[in-house]
């Protein structure tokens, strides 16, 4: 906790505003995610995007007073506010953790690499068991704010900190070091993550190395040739402690007949059995072994705690309930930190006013259950929870914290025992407990049964496809184009992020998908891109503005806003016809459309656009700069006739990053937000976002001369293992993908149809591949690109992705 005299002195600021008491105990760089309004200090950082210094009232509003910033602006109320002026919001963030890092004399472990550092982190937590109380990165705080954010939750309760440092470009490192002060350094890996931001791998591996300057042991992969000749170039002082394969580390390691790890270390040999085939999942294991030996724990301990390690998703899942209910599946943990993201992420869906949280035991706090629980009712009042069900002898030990409807339970076994699934209707619940209380079967007593081919959508890569082409677009208004259920994604959910994300407007093609969101919600202003006349009601009714293409479309929509009554004039978007030949007013219809606009009170124009043909084909720049030389006339025209004060927009993705100039005021964002890029500027920077999968339902052995599927169209050349999996065509899967035209992956193994797909289920061939029935197998996701599919089609990715069936259950996660 500091006063504000004291974080005045620690980050050198001056400042604005009558200094008054307080006591600051949280941190935060998010003004939908401030939870202790007195007791926090906002950070208002500056991105391409937003600017945290435009919430600063709305903050004020809600409680909170102390502020950092580079400029002070002025509100009701702002004279009774602190505000700490500095250059740089972001170095006073990291001065301030480095800071209060040093209040703390306990080992601290680093974890860096190129891949596999959240989940080092998280397997180490569970290796270490009760041993220690440890401080942890949230999700995968581990970046130039994440980190500040980390380390400042450091208190004096722990005697370990666990935190990860990732970073993208030179110079980042020693802004880390400094605030995390290591004095355990871990190494994973090296790989191409942010390569192109280095002049060679070596730079990396040099920069990432500055981690460990001051660190007293430094743990990495022995074998790997190349980080450890980078290691001994540095003059570091640190012990060095290796894994290796090839018998030169502190802990030698070999392969055993039946799967599992021969481990030697210091004298002690014992036998390790990974829970996990594939070789990241191993090596992952290995490092954090090696970490939890260095660290002191017993070998025996370590052998019964292995086999409860589970695959490291770090995501927030959200399924569809039973009884019109929303579940958010968070069942691997139960900590302080991550019940905090959680409610945030429960607080943003919108389409349910009642939230319940079914909440376990939260074990080793470290603080005292009364100190602990009151935190935790005070953060589900903060964010509204209409009932918390408690399970564990703990938590129901401090009933009295929480609501009066709340429920508590001994045992997970006893709440299910007892559990109506009738009594949980048109609500959003969050299902939250550590894994010893196994909360998954809570999750599957209450979801909904659908079809098991499911299409799962990260909502975290949205998000960072969304900030990323902000970052391109120099602070250009946004729309998000949501239209055909987001591209088959979940028109509602990706909606809900979008608005979380302050985009300035959605866009949808009819008024139905429209009034969809506005029943979930959603309050951005939202284009409707082909309404239908006879709905225009309908769209005054629901706030939802139209295109309008035509002159009997403006006139009716006068008509419309004439009968609603509506005092004020109702916006619209005009769209022109600047080469595409779809919809829009033709460039000799400008001045008519002048005159008629200016005739009438009823109307306002919010926007007037057009759409680029061919932005993303080169061999059509001529023809895109014509429509862009066009459009810029017409817009031009148009203001001359009805004035200013409407914003332009022509440009999807393509058209903004290839045609800067067609940026104009707005932006609109549609296929590239679901990490799909069709410029090269966008290849590699943006994340694929949906993974189509589903499993084998029965595996069966067939021999040469024998057939398979319909009609006969495969015949075994010889002897053939054929798996059958429940997508056929009906989910979207297109029977000309058969016959060996395309492959699905099996265990990182691609595996050929074979045969005719069917309509609810095809046949692969899984002939040499390690697998069994239940197994997963991905039709398309980040691992197997979904444009492999489009080839072979001969068609595009949006093809695939609208013609998802709906049958086909959609799975939101944040990771």
């Amino acid at each position: 906790m500091y006063s504000p005299q004291q974080i005045q002195a620690v980050i050198g600021s001056k400042h604005a505003g009558k200094i008054h008491d307080a006591t600051l105990e949280h941190i935060s760089i998010d003004s939908r995610k401030v939870n202790h309004g007195s007791n926090t200090l906002f950070f208002a950082i500056k991105s391409e995007k937003n600017d945290g210094h435009n919430f600063l009232e709305e903050l004020y509003k809600k409680g909170t007073f102390n502020f950092v910033v580079t400029e002070r602006r002025e509100f009701e109320g702002s004279e009774s506010c602190n505000f700490f002026l500095v250059p740089d919001v972001i170095e006073a963030l990291q001065e301030l953790t480095a800071h209060h890092r040093k209040e703390f004399n306990i080992p601290v472990v680093a974890i860096t690499g190129s891949n596999g550092k959240t989940i080092v982190k998280e397997w180490l937590w569970h290796l270490l068991g009760n041993d220690y109380h440890a401080i942890r990165s949230p999700k995968s705080y581990n970046s130039q704010v994440g980190v500040p954010l980390s380390v400042w939750k450091m208190n004096a309760q722990h005697n370990l900190g666990i935190f990860e440092a990732g970073i993208s470009k030179p110079g980042e490192m020693q802004k880390i070091e400094n605030i995390i002060r290591p004095t355990i350094g871990v190494f994973t890996n090296i790989g191409p993550a942010h390569e192109k931001n280095f002049n060679s791998e070596r730079d990396k591996i040099r920069e990432k190395l500055k981690l460990f300057k001051n660190c007293d042991t430094v743990i990495l992969p022995a074998d790997d040739e190349k980080i450890l000749v980078e290691w001994m170039k540095t003059g570091y002082k640190a012990n060095l402690i290796g894994w290796s394969y090839r018998k030169k580390g502190n802990l030698n390691l070999r392969k055993t007949m039946e799967g599992g790890l021969m481990c030697q270390w210091r004298g002690t040999e014992f036998e390790i059995i990974p829970p996990f085939k594939d070789e990241a999942s191993v090596e992952n294991l290995i490092t954090s072994v090696t970490i939890a030996l260095q660290l002191g724990t017993d070998p025996k301990n370590l052998m019964e705690r292995i086999p409860g390690l589970t695959q490291v998703g770090m995501r927030l899942e959200m399924l569809e309930g039973l009884n019109n209910t929303q579940l958010i599946n968070d069942s691997y943990s139960a900590d302080l930190s991550s019940l905090q993201i959680a409610l945030d992420f429960l607080d943003q869906q919108t389409q349910h006013k009642n939230k319940t949280v079914i909440l376990s035991d939260i074990l080793e706090a470290g603080v005292s259950d009364d100190t602990l629980y009151s935190k935790v009712a005070a953060l589900c009042a903060n964010k509204g929870i209409s009932k918390v069900i408690g399970i564990g002898a703990h938590i129901s030990a401090d009933r009295d914290k929480f609501p009066e409807n709340s429920m508590f339970f001994a045992t997970t076994e006893e709440f299910l025992q007892q559990l109506n699934p009738a009594d949980h209707a048109n609500e959003s619940i969050l299902i939250k407990g550590a894994r010893v209380f196994s909360f998954e079967r809570i999750t599957k007593a209450l979801q909904r049964k659908a079809h098991e081919t499911v299409l799962e959508i990260n909502l975290s890569a949205v998000a960072h496809n969304l900030s990323f082409l902000a970052s391109l677009l120099s602070g250009k208004k946004i729309m998000a184009m949501v239209k055909a259920a987001a591209y088959g994604s979940g028109n509602l959910e990706i909606a809900k992020l979008m608005e979380y994300q302050r985009v300035d407007y959605l866009g949808v093609a009819y008024t139905n998908e429209g009034i969809e969101l506005r029943k979930a919600g959603i309050q951005t202003p939202i284009m409707v891109m082909n309404p239908d006349p006879d709905h225009f009601d309908l769209l005054i009714q629901y706030q939802l503005e139209p295109e309008l293409f035509s002159f009997q479309g403006v006139q009716s929509m006068i008509s419309a806003v004439e009968r609603s009554g509506n005092e004020q004039p109702f916006p619209v978007h005009i769209k022109v016809d600047t080469g595409m030949h779809r919809l829009g007013f033709n460039p000799s219809e400008i001045d008519v459309l002048g005159e008629i606009l200016n005739k009438q009170s009823k109307l306002r124009v919010a926007s007037v656009f057009s759409h680029l043909s061919s932005a993303d084909d080169p061999q059509f720049d001529p023809f895109s700069t014509h429509q862009i030389k066009t459009f810029t006339e017409i817009t031009a025209k148009l203001e001359s006739l009805i004035g200013k004060g409407f914003l332009k927009h022509i440009a999807n993705t393509a058209g903004a990053i290839r045609f800067r100039e067609a940026a104009f005021d707005m932006v609109r964002l549609g296929i590239g937000l679901y990490g799909i890029s069709n410029v090269q500027e966008t290849d590699d920077k943006l994340i694929p976002t949906g993974r189509l999968k589903t499993h084998i339902s029965q595996i069966r052995d067939i021999t040469e001369g024998e057939t398979v599927g319909y009609s006969r169209r495969h015949k075994a050349a010889k002897n053939e293992r054929i798996a059958t999996v429940p997508v056929g065509y009906a989910d979207g899967l297109p029977r000309k993908l058969g016959n060996g035209r395309y492959s699905l992956l099996v265990n990182e193994q691609l595996a050929p149809i074979v045969g005719n797909v069917c309509m609810d289920m095809c046949m692969i061939d899984i002939t040499g591949i390690d697998c069994q029935e239940g197994d997963e197998v991905i039709v398309f996701g980040p691992e197997h690109p979904i444009e492999d599919m489009a080839t072979q089609l001969e068609t595009i990715p949006y093809e695939v992705l609208t013609g998802i069936s709906g049958r086909v259950k959609r799975v939101f996660y944040q990771e």
